[in-house]
């Protein structure tokens, strides 16, 4: 009989004692036994054999448990719960075998199965608490929850150990059982007062009832007792940010700071906690001295954040540079790098950090994404196309598809855009998206009146549908033509989308658009205000877009109408330093030319 183990551990040197006995076995019949992990193991096939099929009906137990226990090393587990199996044929008395093929059996995905034999070895040794835990977490996997708890416990309803107790506790919780689990966790601490698991488990219980101060008092009580205080602080100031209260969590970080000053996790916390807190200047101060003092990568990363947040760019830049030089496998910077590169006006630097996004991480359609938009802007249509293809490989998405239209259309295909729109239509043909992607390409190619009855159509399924009513109201701005209806629909629009920084350009473009005729006739007031108003959004359109040269383009004629030239070619200039595309623009750089010449600006 194969020794097993005996009581809550193993029989000391019970296993080790069967593999020396079975290593003297498998000498006496000419085999070179390896052990365990060891390449050697090939010896125990023939030559061209198949793991599993030296089957030896004369050897004894221990010659197949050792076969089963290195094809289970290497990943075999078909052929290694076979040759179990035959060892326990030799051995039926074996629970340490009977517990080998339940393992195998889980690992299998059979719990069935492995739940069986695990039964079957515990009626064997009813008191072997490793094999009770292990036959409770079976049934866990099963969600069993009552079957489970009946392993764990000892005739008289209590835990048989500490182990058991926690398993049982961590069931409670899955289930739901929150008193029960309670009372569990209370078992625990007064079986071993001084340990910390006991102490934690009795706090969740409370904080899952709802018992936060109790949980916080559990807490306090065992930093009395000399445990490891990090943890204890880390979820007192959970506590506390569950509860929406920052500046206590903030505090907990402190009073932890204070007892181990300078410690470099601590102060990584805290800087996270100020940081979700939106205090940027805390968090700041605290990451510098951690970029500083300990050269940590997480505060350089962190600050890059902040960085690009406050539109730093060029410190965000040179620290995510950084951080990629250290670790080149942090992705997520790389994009970000990208982000920052292109909102720097440095498309081929930012072409370049797109590029190492990998794919199959969560940001490479963005990425590709955001290389086509580049490719786009240069022109480059087909290369834009190519990276929109890119992205639609690695995920089928609307919002792709109806990319892949666009360039198509600006890429000289409309016949080919609309035919791929129409497709997409035939599929959903009540899908508002669709038909806005239409109606936008048939403005492009010049043809308004087809462009706003697809538009009209949108607002037939989607009465609110913020895009429709911008493209019909700027549409109509962009003509002169029904300058109050327009207006009331850019409001609409605006009403949907309010920090919508292109609808808002559309409002001052109305504002601009009334003034105009206003001016030429000698009514100059009234024609003033519309355009001083008309400013005040174009102004805030380019603080909520970032900046576009069309809405530099727009401000600029504003001015220009009001006669303060000077300012009007500053924003031609700045309108022109972005790259604008031709066919969107198209006189922009002669008026600033012009300009220039009346100006007498070189």
């Amino acid at each position: 009989m194969i020794p097993g183990p005996r009581g809550p551990m193993e029989a000391p040197g019970g296993r080790e004692h069967m593999i020396r006995r079975a290593r003297k076995l498998l000498g006496a019949v000419g085999l070179v036994l390896a052990l365990p992990g060891c390449a050697a193991f090939p010896a125990f096939l023939p030559r061209g054999g198949e793991p599993g099929r030296v089957e030896r009906p004369d050897a004894p137990p221990e010659y197949d448990y050792l076969v089963g226990q290195e094809l289970e090393l290497e990943g075999h587990l078909d052929e290694a719960f076979a040759a179990y199996l035959r060892a326990s044929e030799k051995d039926p008395e074996s629970a340490f075998l009977l517990r080998k093929l339940a393992e195998v059996a889980a690992r299998r995905a059979d719990l069935d199965q492995a739940i069986g034999y695990g039964e079957r070895a515990l009626e064997l040794e009813p008191g072997n608490v490793q094999l009770r835990v292990f036959l409770a977490t079976l049934h866990r996997f099963r969600k069993d929850y009552a079957s489970a708890e009946a392993v764990l416990r000892d005739v008289e309803g209590n835990p048989i150990d500490a182990e058991a107790a926690l398993l049982l506790y961590n069931i409670q919780l899955e289930a739901g059982e929150l008193d029960a689990a309670l009372a569990t966790a209370r078992w625990l601490v007064a079986r071993e007062p001084d340990e910390l698991r006991a102490r934690f488990a009795v706090a969740q219980a409370q904080h899952r009832l709802g018992n936060r101060d109790e949980a916080e008092r559990v807490l306090r009580e065992a930093l009395g007792r000399g445990v490891d205080e990090i943890p204890v602080y880390d979820y007192l100031a959970r506590l506390r940010r569950e509860a929406g209260d920052p500046d206590g969590e903030i505090a907990i970080y402190r009073e932890l700071l204070a007892r181990h000053p300078r410690n470099q996790e601590i102060l990584m916390r805290l800087a996270e906690a100020l940081d979700a807190a939106q205090r940027d200047d805390e968090t700041r101060a605290i990451l510098e001295e951690l970029e500083r003092e300990h050269g940590d990568l997480r505060a350089t990363m962190r600050l890059g954040f902040l960085d690009l947040k406050a539109e730093r760019f060029d410190a965000a830049a040179r620290r995510f540079e950084t951080v990629l030089g250290r670790d080149p496998r942090q992705h997520e910077v790389a994009y970000l790098l990208g982000i920052v590169r292109r909102r720097m006006n440095e498309p081929d630097a930012a072409m370049a950090a797109f590029e190492r996004v990998p794919a199959g991480h969560e940001r490479f359609v963005d990425a590709r994404t955001q290389m086509a938009g580049i490719l786009e802007r240069k022109g480059d249509y087909a290369g834009a196309l190519a990276q929109v293809d890119i992205a639609r490989q690695h995920q089928a998405a609307r919002p792709l598809d109806l990319y892949t239209a666009s360039l198509r259309a600006k890429s000289g295909d409309f016949d080919g855009a609309v035919a791929f729109l129409q497709e997409l239509l035939a599929e959903s043909p009540s899908d508002p998206e669709v038909l806005y992607n239409l109606g936008v390409i048939y403005g492009e190619a010049r043809r308004s009146d087809e462009a706003i009855g697809y538009m009209q159509k949108v607002l037939e399924l989607t009465p609110d549908h913020a895009g429709a009513l911008n493209y019909i109201g700027y549409t109509w701005a962009e003509q002169g033509l029904r300058l109050d209806e327009a207006e009331a629909f850019i409001v609409r629009a605006l009403q949907a989308r309010p920090e919508d920084g292109y609808i808002t350009d559309s409002l001052g473009w109305v504002y601009y658009m009334r003034a105009r005729p206003l001016i030429a006739r000698g009514e100059t007031a009234e024609g003033r205000a519309l355009l001083e108003r008309s400013i005040r959004e174009l102004e805030r359109a380019d603080e909520l877009t970032g900046g576009d040269p069309v809405i530099s383009e727009h401000l600029g004629d504003a001015y220009f109408l009001l006669d303060q030239k000077k300012r009007a070619l500053e924003l031609y200039e700045e309108a022109l330093g972005m790259e604008p595309r031709e066919t969107e623009q198209p006189e922009l750089r002669g008026k600033t030319e012009r300009l220039r010449r009346e100006l007498g600006v070189k």
